[in-house]
């Protein structure tokens, strides 16, 4: 009965570790996990006194960070459908008003920068269907630059609801070198669901048509799927 209950402890738990850790960072948890190993097991080989224990601490230290990074906490959307959630976690960097193709004249853009130490999944900001996804390569300045939103390598996602449109755009930065999505065109998504990251600080740009009233202000920080952007006169 003991070794049942133990066993059935140790699968409880790992799937809670499990279930913390985002899916799109398994196989970067992998590479760090054997690459520390490697440079832990290299210097207790090749090293003696304080050095091996710098080693160690550092490939430690860096194996405990990665999976810090990979962190996904579950998140409560609000029930408001009206509601335009942040898709992202971090601290408001930009508001200013824009003339977008997709959402219109008179839209605004909503800039929300994410550090290395944020929460990097990335969640849908309203429920609908995706319209449009367009790639583009580029540089990579550092995210808080606003130079950033049209030189830097970023996907962007049009999505629409009840006819209004809304765009948000992942933007990598300086250090972020890998962008993941993995929505489709026409496909139905929900607000507050992951749909991906960006690896390794970066920033992220939702556009909102002019039928959506802000509530946020600059400097505000922001929790991805449940901090209220604004709401929709729907």
């Amino acid at each position: 009965m003991y070794r049942i209950l133990l066993l059935h402890s140790q699968h409880n738990n790992a799937t809670i570790i499990h279930s913390m850790l985002s899916p799109y960072g398994r196989r970067t948890l992998l590479t760090i996990l054997l690459a520390s190993a490697l440079f832990c097991m290299a210097g207790l080989l090749l090293l003696s006194g304080a050095f091996q224990l710098i080693v160690t601490i550092l490939s430690t230290g860096l194996f405990v960070f990665t999976i810090y990074f990979f962190r996904d906490p579950e998140r409560n959307p609000p029930g408001d459908p009206t509601a335009v959630l942040a898709p992202a976690d971090g601290r408001i960097v930009l508001i200013k008003k824009v003339s977008h193709p997709f959402t219109g004249e008179e839209s605004t853009c909503i800039s929300i920068f994410m550090s290395l130490f944020n929460v990097h999944v990335n969640r849908i900001p309203f429920s609908g269907t995706i319209k449009t996804l367009s790639y583009h390569k580029g540089t990579f300045l550092m995210a808080f630059d606003q130079n950033s939103m049209q030189n830097n390598e970023r996907m962007e996602i049009g999505l629409e609801s009840d006819g209004m449109r809304i765009c948000f755009t992942q933007v990598a930065g300086f250090a972020a070198r890998r962008i993941i999505c993995d929505l489709a065109a026409g496909k139905q998504v929900q607000a507050g669901r992951r749909f991906g990251m960006i690896m390794f600080g970066s920033r992220l740009d939702i556009i909102v048509p002019r039928k959506v009233r802000i509530q946020v202000s600059k400097g505000k920080k922001t929790v991805a799927g449940e901090t209220v952007l604004g709401k929709a006169d729907i």
